[in-house]
């Protein structure tokens, strides 16, 4: 078995899809789940405001912060605010957002499992009255 390099620049850059994504979102893919890895994980920079929809993850998921300010928020549950540094552990199953402040862009590294094939499972858009429009 070989040691894969995936060389920096060797995979676009994408947009994050408007049914996932409220706001300005580029994903990065950082590595895919293989035949012997159930792991994946990307990058993704939040423009100020732009934010996932709620979504679960069946395995959970690990968000590392590397850049900017930003919020992680489980349903019915408080408003975290999350900085450069922070790492971030939801469990499986539990329906929850993250993105940027209003006023500041927010970049992390997102880490998640694949369960039958599948990583998340996307619901509804969070609203803006769902959503902290203070910095």
């Amino acid at each position: 078995m070989e040691i894969e390099v995936q060389r920096c620049g060797s995979v676009s850059s994408m947009k994050g899809p408007v049914d996932w994504f409220t706001g300005t979102v580029r994903v990065d893919m950082l590595f895919q789940a293989n035949d012997t890895a159930r792991a994946s994980g990307g990058s993704v920079t939040f423009e100020p405001g732009a934010r996932t929809a709620w979504h679960a993850h069946p395995r959970g998921q690990t968000l590392i912060v590397t850049a900017g300010s930003g919020y992680v928020q489980r349903w019915g549950g408080p408003l975290e605010a999350i900085k450069p540094g922070d790492v971030v552990w939801i469990p499986a199953g539990v329906k929850h957002w993250h993105g940027a402040s209003a006023g500041t862009f927010m970049t992390h590294i997102a880490i998640q499992e694949s369960l039958d094939g599948k990583v998340v499972d996307w619901l509804e858009h969070v609203s803006d009255e769902q959503y902290p429009q203070t910095q």
